[in-house]
């Protein structure tokens, strides 16, 4: 939970360092505060190509953000099969997929009134 004030723009920028630095793919932010009644403001949406990829990108993105604003995870979920894992950050949550289960799940469909920003990589 966010002890100290740092804002949803700071915490989301150390989450796509984190994702970048293990080469996450497909990074795309949703912002959910012009819809009613959502849990979060915030989704940041990436996959990796394994399980491997997968568990590395999570593990990337809470290093970088415990060192950069210094906040940990509400909750954390689905690290067993690093198939989907979800770190929840209370008003940023983050979706870390690998590809075909993202597809599967399809949630930037079923958010599709939300603002969606895609971020583009260099790699």
């Amino acid at each position: 939970m966010t002890k100290n004030k740092i804002t949803a723009d700071q915490l989301i920028t150390a989450i796509i360092g984190g994702i970048e630095d293990v080469k996450g793919q497909e990074i795309n932010i949703l912002d959910l505060r012009e819809i009613e009644n959502t849990v979060c403001d915030y989704f940041v949406v990436c996959e990796g190509t394994s399980n491997t990829q997968v568990s590395a990108i999570v593990n990337s993105i809470q290093k970088k953000v415990s060192r950069e604003v210094k906040d940990k995870p509400w909750h954390v979920e689905g690290e067993e099969n690093a198939e989907w894992v979800l770190i929840d950050y209370v008003n940023v949550v983050v979706h870390v997929f690998q590809k075909h289960i993202r597809a599967y799940y399809d949630i930037e469909s079923l958010w599709g009134d939300a603002k969606s920003t895609q971020i583009q990589t260099s790699y």
